[in-house]
């Protein structure tokens, strides 16, 4: 089975809740899809940025007790993310966030990875384009713009370095709020469109409680999520990502190449999508970034 990269931040969040209470537990978007990644069975290796502290040292364990490997570059101290959650479990974030490069070891790896706030700002975008870049010829690209508005100018400073992104990307997922902040006014799927136009073989827009939308060469393909009983949405949206990872790989998409995913069966993307969904709805029913172990990953196709 082909290694998965993941580039990104780690960091602790510090979840505070509306009665008042405080949670502190490691995250950050690509730990949370590595995080599913192994939980889901996968060998994933996350490049990311630590310090030497005890956030570090918790967030290793985090990721160690899923079968994580990681490599981190030394910082002066950890990254940081306050979450503060409304009546409805939707999260609101403040970042203090560091970053610094490293050398990445990307051989083996048959699908990278990449997205979240390292891909937007500096230092760190410039490492993760040209990551990209490199691993392009012999591994699929996944990318997640995961927008952050409170660490980010406005919207045109930061749109071509996304759609940079999504022409080295055969998949990309975006949720809907992404969207609606990167392109003001427009339909979310036109956008998911314009950038199959770009060069990603699949476009999904995540819709939170409405599902989710796939574009691809066949058409749009549309998943409702399973009902449950929202506890918050903090790494939803990752878990969904990683599980569309581990389905990719599991089908064989990452050994065959972009060829065959861009001519996926809308039945295949249908199944895909179902997965995902029904994996974020385990995350969204409990406290935190805490995806399921083992579920979300049944393949009815694979590529021979």
């Amino acid at each position: 089975m082909s290694r998965v990269g993941v580039i990104g931040e780690a960091l602790m969040d510090i979840v505070r809740r509306p009665d008042g209470s405080v949670h502190t537990a490691p995250g950050g978007s690509p730990a949370n899809v590595a995080l599913t990644l192994g939980r889901l069975g996968m060998d994933v290796r996350l490049f990311t940025s630590l310090g030497q502290d005890a956030s570090a040292k918790a967030i290793r364990t985090w990721l160690g007790e899923s079968r994580v490997d990681v490599f981190a570059a030394e910082a002066e101290r950890t990254s940081t993310a306050i979450a503060c959650l409304d009546a409805t479990g939707a999260a609101q974030y403040e970042f203090d966030l560091v970053w610094e490069a490293r050398r990445m070891r990307l051989d083996g790896c048959g699908l990278l990875h990449v997205g979240s706030v390292t891909a937007l700002l500096a230092p760190g975008a410039d490492e993760v384009l040209a990551a990209a870049q490199a691993a392009r010829p012999s591994a699929l690209i996944t990318y997640d713009p995961n927008i952050r508005p409170a660490l980010l100018v406005e919207p045109r400073a930061h749109r071509d370095r996304v759609e940079r992104l999504v022409a080295l990307a055969d998949v990309v997922k975006a949720s809907d709020e992404d969207l609606d902040w990167l392109y003001p006014g427009v339909d979310p799927l036109d956008v998911a469109r314009g950038w199959r136009r770009r060069g990603a073989a699949l476009v999904v827009v995540t819709r939170g409680g409405a599902g989710a939308d796939a574009a691809t060469s066949g058409g749009v393909v549309h998943v409702e999520p399973p009902s449950v009983v929202v506890a918050d949405t903090v790494g939803a949206g990752d878990t969904f990502m990683g599980t569309l990872i581990a389905e990719l790989v599991t089908r064989g998409y990452a050994q065959h190449g972009r060829a065959a995913l861009r001519g996926v069966d809308v039945g295949v993307v249908r199944s895909m999508l179902e997965a995902s969904a029904r994996a974020a709805a385990v995350t969204v029913s409990r406290p935190g970034a805490d995806p399921p172990w083992g579920e979300g990953v049944r393949p009815l196709t694979r590529i021979t």
